[in-house]
């Protein structure tokens, strides 16, 4: 289990007064860092999308510190949220409702939803309960890139854009949050995340999975999100020591990302063995991506990972990331030409 860190008070009172004055804190949630603006500031938000280089049509996610302030947020809350938030917050669970009148189209990319979340890490609760209001806040990072899940990835990548960063450890999820919508009584899942399909399910019943042409536009629903600067490919698994032979070939430098160690030692290739248990894997894979982007490497190789719900959101955010995908049918659930 990583540690769960406290902020002093000292720092929260930074943050809060650098919120108030419409400036921009980055902070830990149990998924991964986020790049906070005052939610009621249009102008403090409209830093945010300069910082990270997001478009304005992309909606952000208000955090809030208890179910209690939805109110102020949502013009109408399901009674399928009213349940869901009952067994997941604070928690990895983000839910787009109906948004209210005094809401600003900033926060929403010009939709009638807001998608609102209450964290669980103790630093994120210890701000927005000192803050008392809602933060705007998507990943700390530029648009399209890796998340960050440890503060110097958040100081790498946006340098002074943030007034405070506030420094809670390694995220211990790692990964987003699960997205969900509400239409017609029904539940519809966006975003796979930590919290499943399957305990999803326990709570509402039925469940749709996947957007629509009607569905909301919500954080991380673009084809490519969450990428590496350096061209990236999921290849079949038992062919990754086959496919970083071929890659480095000519003295070119690989790097790969699998699930075991190599069969035998690649010359050209920097290899990171990430595991086979989908909770520290999906836990450490910003992070080992962020690594191998910076290996120097002319392209990255991941082992595709395993079919079955616990790797689903793993799934998503690689298929999202690779520049291609090998011929395969190993369930990365699509095809493409290894260039």
């Amino acid at each position: 289990m990583v540690r769960a860190v406290r902020a002093t008070q000292v720092e929260i009172e930074s943050a809060v007064q650098a919120l108030r004055n419409g400036e921009l804190v980055a902070f830990p949630t149990e998924t991964v860092y986020g790049l906070g603006a005052n939610a009621q500031n249009p102008a403090a938000v409209v830093k945010i999308f300069e910082a990270k280089g997001r478009p304005p049509n992309h909606p952000v996610i208000v955090h809030l510190d208890s179910p209690r302030y939805l109110h102020r947020w949502v013009r109408e809350v399901p009674e399928a949220a009213t349940r869901l938030a009952e067994s997941f917050w604070p928690g990895p669970l983000t839910m787009v409702m109906p948004r209210a009148a005094s809401v600003h189209d900033v926060i929403t990319g010009g939709q009638d939803t807001i998608a609102v979340r209450v964290p669980a890490h103790p630093m994120a609760q210890q701000l927005l309960t000192a803050f008392g209001g809602g933060i705007a806040a998507p990943s700390a990072n530029r648009y399209g890139r890796l998340s960050p899940t440890r503060a110097e990835h958040v100081r790498e990548e946006l340098g002074e854009a943030a007034r405070v960063i506030l420094d809670g450890g390694e995220c211990q999820i790692g990964l987003e949050s699960t997205i969900v919508s509400f239409e017609d009584g029904g539940v519809r899942l966006l975003r796979p995340g930590s919290v499943t399909a399957t305990q999803l399910r326990e709570v509402v019943g039925e469940l749709v999975s996947g957007a629509d042409r009607l569905s909301p536009r919500v954080p991380g629903g673009t084809p490519t999100h969450y990428a590496p600067t350096t061209p990236m490919t999921i290849v079949p698994a038992g062919e990754i020591d086959a496919q970083a032979d071929a890659a480095s070939g000519g003295a070119r430098r690989v790097a790969v990302l699998a699930q075991r160690l190599p069969l035998r030692a690649h010359k050209y290739v920097t290899w990171i063995n990430a595991g086979r248990r989908p909770e520290s894997y999906g836990r450490d894979l910003y992070a080992n991506l962020r690594t191998l982007d910076k290996a120097g490497c002319q392209r990255i190789l991941v082992q595709a990972v395993p079919d079955g719900e616990r790797w689903q959101a793993i799934r998503d955010r690689l298929l999202r990331a690779a520049t291609s995908v090998a011929d395969s049918d190993d369930g990365t659930g699509s095809t493409a030409v290894l260039p």
